[in-house]
């Protein structure tokens, strides 16, 4: 008698079950192979108190980038006489919020840590002076104030 049949003889049943079983763990499996290690350049910078720096200049260039999991993190371009640093301030979310908008020619002072990110070096923002207002960005430790799920 054969599998097609009606009636299952127990080897028949026993191979229709190690069948199941495979095509079960390769429907599991299969998206694991799948994966790509997560590349250098998403892995979520860690403020470092023992690096902080402050400094001031005038805002060159507004951008919103992809940085870690977020795709909405504000970055400024601030130059210092000849000296061009980048700043990594928040979520868009969370400037919204907060009432901050940043326009090319603006003077800034800034408070943050350099943090190395690829083959640059980057300004994780503590805080930022934008004429009389000031911006808590992180908490003296260096904890992002926002809620990271929502980015405000």
């Amino acid at each position: 008698m054969s599998c097609a049949a009606i009636h299952f003889t127990p080897r028949c049943s026993s191979t229709r079950f190690l069948l199941s079983a495979l095509l079960f763990l390769l429907f599991c499996l299969t998206p694991a192979f799948n994966q790509q290690a997560v590349p250098k350049s998403s892995v979520a910078l860690k403020y470092d108190t023992q690096s902080e720096t402050k400094s001031k200049g005038l805002l060159d260039e507004v951008n919103v980038i992809d940085f870690g999991s977020r795709k909405d993190f504000v970055q400024l371009t601030v130059k210092d006489g000849s000296e061009t640093v980048v700043v990594y301030v928040c979520p868009k979310p969370f400037e919204e919020e907060m009432g901050i908008s940043f326009t090319k020619g603006d003077q800034i002072s800034f408070t943050g840590s350099r943090v190395k990110r690829a083959q640059s070096e980057v300004i994780l923002a503590r805080e930022i002076v934008k004429g009389t207002d000031t911006f808590t960005l992180r908490d003296a430790k260096g904890t992002p104030v926002w809620d990271p799920r929502t980015g405000k």
